[in-house]
């Protein structure tokens, strides 16, 4: 056995023997497990560099309290960081943690935070993060808010942008873009179909030189950092599930596709991932769909164990809440 097992450490190298002594286990699958908890606790009896990936959308500085809890904006900061230290010891050398951050206003004022800056320049300087690559999440669908400024005022324009920070431990964390490539345009069918109608290598305007390479097919357009998800959907399994037991749905859900994202990128079958704000547990099970091993942890554990909906064949423990 070795030492940190002895220490009552979770451990990693096969599904179900991922356990954190301190947390409430809700229900397993042959994948994942999902607690309840204090989440900054539980990251610390991960096994040091055991984790693959972190993804994650925290609860955000928003100037209305939600009922799944959310620091204010002067504090967030400072409330964030912990988990993030926590988070970055349990990362491996070549690991990544992904943070989902929704922008907000000024009390007040039609004045942007810069709460989620804020957050990126303390992951960098103070805790040694580095900032892989900035991705954005646009939600089409997103209400209008604050409706003051938005709707009543007409002063600024729907916000329906989030900031998705891609960090690492190293500059050249664990990543391949290949299983993220999309359809080819029609007007680049056309070009492949025909390259020398189509198209001449030549020096661009810009100064890039586009060589004869730009016309070899490579299965799919490249992905971009621009994420267009909306979160319309009133009718996936987990509501579904939810109505069908009378139970209610996490009011913020995320998702599946932009997890689905960065475990494409970040992992390989198998490899561990862990949200420690799971809320309706979207991660785990976009890694369960992908073959990933995966954690989750939310310090709700009404929440946790609804999520339970997301997992038809989930061994679940003490049945759900009426």
């Amino acid at each position: 056995m070795t030492a940190a097992a002895s220490a009552g450490h979770c451990l990693a190298p096969e599904p179900n023997s991922i356990r954190l002594p301190s947390g409430q286990l809700h229900y397993t699958t042959s994948l994942g497990a999902q607690y309840s908890g204090d989440s900054q606790h539980l990251l610390s009896e991960l096994v040091p560099d055991s984790v693959d990936l972190f993804v994650t959308s925290p609860p955000f500085p928003l100037l209305r309290p939600k009922e799944y809890g959310n620091a204010d904006q002067e504090a967030y900061v400072g409330w964030l960081l912990p988990f993030a230290k926590a988070a970055r010891r349990a990362l491996k050398p070549g690991g990544s943690l992904v943070l989902d951050l929704g922008g907000a206003y000024q009390r007040g004022r039609p004045v942007r935070s810069l709460h989620q800056f804020r957050v990126l320049l303390a992951l960098v300087d103070e805790l040694g993060f580095h900032l892989a690559q900035d991705v954005y999440w646009h939600n089409p669908s997103r209400l209008p808010s604050p409706a003051e400024w938005v709707t009543k005022r007409k002063i600024r324009a729907k916000d329906t942008v989030n900031t998705v920070w891609w960090l690492s431990k190293t500059p050249f964390p664990k990543a391949d873009t290949t299983g993220l490539r999309t359809p080819y345009s029609a007007s680049m069918r056309r070009l492949l179909a025909d390259p020398r109608r189509h198209f001449a290598p030549a020096q661009r305007p810009s100064g890039h030189h586009v060589s004869d390479a730009f016309d070899a097919d490579r299965g799919g357009a490249l992905p971009t950092s621009l994420l267009t998800v909306p979160t319309s959907s009133s009718n996936d399994t987990y509501l579904r599930e939810c109505r069908r037991r009378g139970i209610r749905p996490h009011p913020a859900r995320f998702p599946p596709r932009i997890p689905e994202f960065f475990i494409r990128l970040c992992t390989d079958p198998g490899d561990l991932v862990v949200d420690f704000f799971s809320g309706s547990n979207t991660t785990g099970q976009a890694a369960e769909s992908l073959g990933r091993r995966w954690l989750a942890i939310d310090v709700d554990p009404g929440y946790a164990t609804v999520s339970a909906a997301r997992f038809p064949h989930a061994t679940i423990q003490g049945g759900f809440p009426d």
